[in-house]
């Protein structure tokens, strides 16, 4: 579909304004993907709409399905790869018609694809057009990740052996099966699970030992969930096919050992990072899922929105300096240390980074990673990086007072310096830079900006409800709001004296749960004369945190107060995660 007719469309409608649609069409030919795929992943309009909205333009009839309920003999007709590749579901079967959904019913070659299926099963095709998490629901079923992973451990015929050594090993009914036959179900259930893993947008998949069950979790969302439960015969053999793709020591497992590896998955480029442990009941693995869709966002796509962004965008702006993102581990900061670089990624700036590890790998980029075993560590990788020309450098982790001081030495240098700190808020940086014995004189020349972030879960924006804010959270939530500038609240869209909360209750494009990814929540205190002034006065946090209140910044809770009122997270995780200042 063309890019500029949809954004047209979008507009009449007033979907969609006329300045964001100059920017999304500018974005989509930059990064050569659709206008459509920019919408849905940033969930800048409902997608019942959006879908709506193409439906008018293509004259093709929108239709809410439910992919639960579509019988599994109709499934059968159209395979996995046709419905993976042309986006397109068989919805229904009535006398001598198939019904079908598709995501793009103007794609010739999908249009080609459906017409042969139905010459070979001799019926006529009725079309509609269908959302994108309908289309993913439809593939998930597709895809049974247990009944693969059941069916795997079936055809080994496992009988339990004890060992001294190992716990349990596995040993294969006395059936002529060779090793080879052994290998393939253990293949097949790693396959699935990294399979699995990236489908369900997992950031993290645990393979742990118990004493009698070997479990595999992933985390979604922040939270881990199980979701197979093996015989523990079957621990040894999967730990070794992490290895082995890993390039790890497969009869190594006293110590622990790190790798990685690259699969191809949906279209995709996905880095697994592994880590194994050792445990009483044998090794743990961890391994990190890097899919860049996932990981990989612009600046609005992770939460910052209104003064936070233009704070942000006006930063990077500048010449040289330092920004500094803090927060605990998981919040958070490395994704948007990659965002930021992402954003200055020109073809006239050299930047160059140096990682433990490298996450993601991102063209333009001269990316390092560090490996302190060998000697080579953030301190002394700074000091090469500074002999390689660079205009912007990231510096994954300021851990201790040599790299302290040499990330500020090379902002004072000339250089856009990127970095992370451990502190609970933008007001602690700088006292903690000064506990890491940097100068204080140092500072006002060479930090720009220091942003605190946390993650909080995304509400499902198809099922979420509003509701009336209750008398106590009410009161808590105009109280901050009270603290924040005017213009704020002006441009905000709630009104304080009728305001609503939201929640979710789940829904089939959620998987029931509620919510759906995650967000941050930021707060942004900058560099100004008058902070200037407090450090060389003589530094206290207090008079930080005054600074802060005269410059109107948006502190953590007030950044998730204005989200929550927007409907985009819950109020209650909101005031579990952070706290008032």
């Amino acid at each position: 579909m063309d890019n500029k007719v949809l954004l047209q469309e979008l507009v009449k409608q007033n979907l969609i304004s006329e300045e964001a649609a100059k920017k999304l069409l500018n974005e989509a030919s930059l990064v050569k993907r659709g206008i459509e795929d920019l919408i849905y992943e940033r969930r800048l309009i409902d997608e019942e709409k959006l879908a709506s909205a193409k439906s008018q333009i293509l004259k093709v009839p929108y239709k809410k399905i439910k992919v639960e309920e579509i019988p599994e003999d109709v499934l059968k007709l159209i395979p996995e790869e046709t419905v993976r590749n042309y986006k397109a579901v068989p919805v229904s079967q009535s006398g001598d018609t198939l019904i079908v959904g598709m995501l793009n019913p103007d794609d010739p070659k999908a249009q080609d694809a459906l017409k042969f299926i139905a010459r070979q099963i001799k019926t006529n095709l009725g079309v509609y057009l269908i959302s994108p998490s309908a289309w993913e629901a439809a593939l998930r079923r597709y895809s049974p990740y247990r009944s693969e992973v059941e069916a795997a451990v079936k055809s080994l015929n496992l009988i339990s052996m004890k060992d001294s050594a190992v716990g349990r090993i596995i040993q294969l009914e006395e059936s002529g099966k060779t090793a080879a036959s052994e290998e393939a179900p253990i293949i097949k259930i790693v396959a699935s699970t990294l399979k699995e893993a990236v489908w369900q947008k997992a950031s993290d998949i645990h393979i742990e030992p118990q004493r009698n069950r070997l479990r595999i979790r992933f985390r979604i969302d922040g939270e881990l969930q199980e979701v197979s439960s093996m015989p523990l015969e079957l621990h040894q053999p999967i730990v070794s096919r992490i290895k082995v793709l890993s390039n790890l020591k497969i009869d190594e497992n006293r110590i622990p050992q790190d790798g990685r590896f690259r699969t191809v998955l949906f279209g995709r480029d996905i880095d697994y990072r592994v880590a194994t442990f050792p445990t009483p009941v044998g090794e743990k693995a961890a391994v990190r899922v890097l899919d860049p869709s996932v990981g990989l966002k612009g600046l609005e796509e992770l939460g910052l929105v209104g003064k936070n962004l233009e704070t942000v965008k006006n930063g990077i702006k500048k010449p040289y300096g330092m920004i500094l993102i803090t927060g605990p581990t998981g919040s958070g900061k490395t994704t948007t240390l990659y965002a930021v670089m992402r954003d200055l990624n020109k073809e006239a700036a050299n930047i160059v980074s140096l990682e433990d590890p490298v996450e993601y790998f991102i063209d333009g980029l001269n990316q390092s990673q560090v490996r302190p075993e060998i000697g080579y560590d953030f301190a002394s990788g700074l000091r090469q990086i500074l002999r390689q020309d660079p205009d912007i450098i990231m510096v994954g982790e300021i851990r201790d007072n040599e790299t302290a001081g040499l990330a500020i030495h090379a902002a004072l240098t000339g250089h856009i310096v990127l970095s992370t700190l451990h502190t609970n808020d933008a007001a602690g940086v700088i006292p903690r830079l000064i506990d890491m014995k940097v100068e204080p004189f140092l500072l006002p020349s060479s930090l720009n900006l220091m942003l605190a972030q946390r993650l909080v879960s995304r509400l499902c924006q198809q099922c979420k409800k509003a509701e009336k804010a209750p008398a106590e959270i009410s009161e808590i939530i105009k109280k901050e709001l009270e603290k924040l500038p005017k213009e704020i609240i002006e441009n905000s869209k709630f009104k304080i004296e009728d305001l609503n909360i939201y929640h979710s209750s789940g829904c089939p494009v959620c998987k029931n749960k509620g919510v759906s990814g995650r967000v941050a929540l930021f707060e942004i205190l900058e560099m100004t004369p008058q902070l200037e002034n407090i450090v060389s006065a003589g530094l206290s946090e207090s008079k930080i945190l005054e600074e802060a209140k005269r410059q109107g910044m948006i502190s953590l809770r007030q950044d998730g107060i204005l989200k929550a009122l927007q409907g985009l997270v819950s109020i209650e995780e909101v005031l579990r995660e952070t706290t008032e200042i």
